[in-house]
């Protein structure tokens, strides 16, 4: 099952350290180039994802094509895709080796859910890891 308990995400935040965002956006007006600024600013190590512009850097880290690519261990894998497109990013995540998936607000896709749970990752659905923070009173990284 989804984590969905207050105490669980609360766990699973403070655990983190390394998030990969998949469907990372170099425009300011998209969500996922704020909340990738908004994880960073709380201490988090952020590797953006996205083919698009892969080799660019945004917020100071290297743009990676995929999740492959990446080479360093990654605790959460923070999904900015539609819920459909999800399960592939879920497979990448599992692939990389990924402690959890976190399907970001409006992303459900059950059967990448529960392929990631039986591969021993923790996944949360619907949800903004930038709202839960602050909701939940995780304190900032050191």
């Amino acid at each position: 099952m989804p984590i969905t308990s207050d105490s669980e995400l609360r766990t699973l935040l403070e655990e983190t350290r390394t998030i990969a965002l998949v469907g990372a956006s170099d425009r300011p007006d998209r969500p996922s180039y704020r909340v990738m600024r908004t994880l960073q600013e709380h201490g988090y190590r952020v590797i953006p994802v996205n083919p698009q512009i892969t080799g660019e850097h945004l917020h100071g880290e290297f743009v990676f094509r995929d999740l492959s690519q990446i080479g360093d261990p990654i605790d959460l894998v923070d999904i900015f895709r539609n819920s459909a497109a999800a399960g592939d990013a879920v497979d990448e995540a599992i692939a990389a080796g990924a402690k959890a998936v976190w399907m970001q607000l409006g992303v459900v896709n059950e059967a990448a859910a529960a392929r990631a749970e039986a591969a021993g990752l923790k996944v949360v659905m619907d949800r903004c890891p930038a709202i839960e923070l602050p909701r939940l009173g995780v304190a900032k990284i050191a």
